[in-house]
């Protein structure tokens, strides 16, 4: 069985990519950045209440450093469709009360243990450069942050 490989552009779409001002709380931060996969189609309802009763039962597992959140549940428990959704934060919020401070939220939905693996693994490459994760983070439109996510550079980056 021969498995195909998508890119990150070819795992999320432009309107996928939002930014908003502040959350109240984490269980807020979920469902705004799951909300376009749910609209989308990629996943059902299930899959935020999925990411939340996680969060209560092993703790805010999908915090993998500080600023970046990678969100998802177990394939079961809601996915529909391979898709990708970020949510930048211009406040930010915490998943626990000491920290850290989280404004980049990537909401992950993966059909299978293989793609979920492999699209943490490409996403692991892109967000482990410090400068990248801050340039998405401080983005000033979706455009230019979704540019920056699949390595395109808007042309408001190079303006000034």
């Amino acid at each position: 069985m021969t498995r195909t490989t998508k890119t990150l552009s070819q795992l999320i779409r432009r309107e996928n990519v939002r930014i908003s001002e502040v959350v109240l709380t984490w269980q807020e931060a979920i469902r705004l950045a799951v909300e376009p996969l749910v609209s989308g189609g990629f996943v059902e309802e299930r899959y935020v209440d999925g990411i939340i009763a996680n969060t209560y039962e092993f703790g805010p597992y999908y915090v993998l450093c500080p600023d970046l959140a990678l969100l998802h549940a177990r394939p079961e428990q809601g996915v529909i469709a391979q898709q990708l959704a970020i949510t930048i934060l211009r406040k930010p919020v915490r998943f626990k009360p000491e920290g850290p401070d989280v404004r980049l939220l990537v909401a992950l939905a993966a059909k299978d243990a293989d793609s979920h693996i492999e699209v943490m693994r490409r996403l692991a490459v892109l967000l482990s450069d410090p400068i990248k994760l801050e340039q998405i983070a401080m983005a000033s439109t979706e455009d230019e942050a979704f540019g920056l996510f699949i390595g395109t550079p808007s042309t408001a980056e190079h303006q000034l």
